[in-house]
């Protein structure tokens, strides 16, 4: 079994829009890597479109599927990072999504 615990905001944090600050967890840690938005042939889905590509990587990714906004309860939102880079492994690609998750040991 598995128990995650969620810190939106700890003591001296502001709270953030759409994903808790911290989360600590039991259990086996699982990484799964950066994702960009190909389709099911490899070609980018969305290209000069953001929202397409979100979109997209989570449709690609069924481990991460429920992160969006929208699909996760106020109370269970997962922690989050974002990072600028000088680019991805396709210019056509605007974001890549990684997720770190706990699941039963």
């Amino acid at each position: 079994m598995t128990h995650l615990t969620r810190f939106p905001a700890p003591d001296g944090v502001a709270p953030a829009a759409q994903y808790s600050r911290v989360a600590a967890g039991t259990g086996r840690p699982v990484a799964v890597s950066g994702r960009p938005a190909p389709d099911e042939d490899g070609a980018p889905v969305g290209e000069g479109d953001p929202g397409a590509q979100a979109r997209q990587v989570f449709e690609n990714t069924p481990a991460v599927r429920a992160a969006p906004a929208g699909h996760v309860p106020d109370d269970r939102l997962p922690a989050a990072s974002a990072v600028r880079v000088a680019g991805l492994v396709r210019p056509e690609f605007l974001l890549e999504v990684e997720a770190l998750a706990v699941v039963a040991a």
